[in-house]
C-alpha cells in the first residue's frame, strides 16, 4: 500500500516543486489571468499568447506544462472576459484543464479600477498505467481510475491603476473530490483539489523617458504545502526589448529576455537556475519558459 499512497499524492500534487495542483510560470505577469480572473480585461485591451515550460530538463519524465491564454475587455458594459487552456504533464499523470474568466470593472480616480472576478474551471485528471505496471505490478494503485473530470470555481479582487497593480484571490474554493481509487480496499485519505490562494503586486517606475523598472512579487498558499514567493523586476527599454532578474524562495533563481515587436508581439524567454532540491543531485534540473503573446493595440 505504501506505493499506492505516494502515487496518490503525485496525482494530487502539482507539476511544480512545491506540492501545487495548478501550474504557475515564471513569467507569470505576461499572461494576463492566470492566477486571478479579476484582472481579466484590465488592460483595457485584448490579447493572445501561449507558452511552454518544460521543468528538470535533465530528468526523463520532468514537468512539461503548455498553455494557450488570452483575454478581452468590453468597454461599455465595464467588463474583462479571459481564460486559459492547459496541458500538464508529469511523468506518469496529465492534467488538462479549461479555465474561463469573467471580470466587473469599477472605475476609480485617475483612470485606475477596482474588478470582482469569478472564475469556471474544469479539469480532467490521467494516470498512464502502462507506464506504471513494470514497476508497480498488482498495486492497488492498478485499479485506480485512468481518467477524472472535475469542475471546480475561484474568485478574485483586483485594483489596477496608472502604476500599481495589487490582487487577490482564490482558486479550487469548492475542493471537488477526485475519486481517484475504485477498489474495495479502505482508504483512510481521499484525493481532492484543494484551495489556492494568491496574492500579487506590481509597480511600474518610469526611470526616465526611455526606461522602466517594475517590481513584482507573487505569493501562493494552500494548506499543508510550503508557502510559495516568488519576487523580482523587470526592466524595459523603449518598450521594446525588456529583461528580468527573480528569486523563488528555496528554489531557484530566474533569468528572463524578452522583445516587442511594433509594440504589439511579444516574445519572451526564462531559464530559471535550481538551488534546491534536484541541482544537490542533477546539475540538469533547470527550467525553460517560452511565451508568444500578441496584443490588440488601436
Amino acid at each position: 500500500m505504501n506505493r499506492f499512497i505516494i502515487l496518490l499524492l503525485l496525482v494530487i500534487s502539482a507539476a511544480g516543486v512545491s506540492a501545487q495542483q495548478l501550474m504557475t510560470a515564471s513569467l507569470y505577469d505576461q499572461h494576463g489571468n492566470l492566477h486571478n480572473p479579476a484582472t481579466a480585461g484590465a488592460k483595457k485591451y485584448g490579447s493572445l499568447g501561449a507558452s511552454y515550460r518544460a521543468m528538470w530538463d535533465g530528468i526523463d519524465g520532468g514537468p512539461q506544462t503548455t498553455l494557450l491564454f488570452g483575454s478581452g475587455y468590453l468597454n461599455n458594459a465595464k467588463v474583462g472576459i479571459g481564460g486559459y487552456i492547459y496541458n500538464d504533464v508529469t511523468g506518469p499523470t496529465r492534467r488538462t484543464g479549461l479555465q474561463t474568466a469573467y471580470a466587473y470593472h469599477i472605475p476609480m480616480k485617475n483612470d485606475a479600477t477596482f474588478s470582482i472576478g469569478l472564475e469556471a474551471r474544469f479539469q480532467q485528471f490521467s494516470i498512464d498505467k502502462a507506464k506504471l505496471q513494470e514497476s508497480l505490478g498488482n498495486d492497488p494503485v492498478m485499479g485506480t481510475a485512468e481518467n477524472r473530470i472535475k469542475g471546480d470555481a475561484g474568485l478574485g479582487i483586483a485594483y489596477t491603476g496608472k502604476k500599481l497593480q495589487v490582487g487577490a484571490s482564490v482558486s479550487q474554493l469548492i475542493q471537488s473530490k477526485l475519486n481517484v481509487y475504485s477498489g474495495n480496499l479502505t482508504r483512510s485519505e481521499e484525493a481532492r483539489l484543494y484551495r489556492h490562494y494568491y496574492l500579487h503586486g506590481s509597480y511600474s517606475w518610469d526611470v526616465d523617458g526611455t526606461t522602466k523598472i517594475i517590481p513584482n512579487f507573487l505569493v501562493i498558499y494552500l494548506p499543508n504545502a510550503p508557502t510559495e514567493f516568488q519576487g523580482g523586476a523587470r526592466v524595459e527599454h523603449n518598450d521594446v526589448f525588456w529583461w528580468g532578474l527573480a528569486l523563488r524562495a528555496r528554489q531557484s533563481w530566474m533569468l528572463s529576455a524578452g522583445v516587442k515587436i511594433q509594440k504589439k508581439f511579444t516574445i519572451g524567454y526564462c531559464f530559471d537556475i535550481y538551488s534546491s532540491p534536484l541541482s544537490v543531485y542533477d546539475k540538469g534540473a533547470n527550467a525553460h519558459e517560452v511565451l508568444l503573446r500578441y496584443d490588440f493595440l488601436k
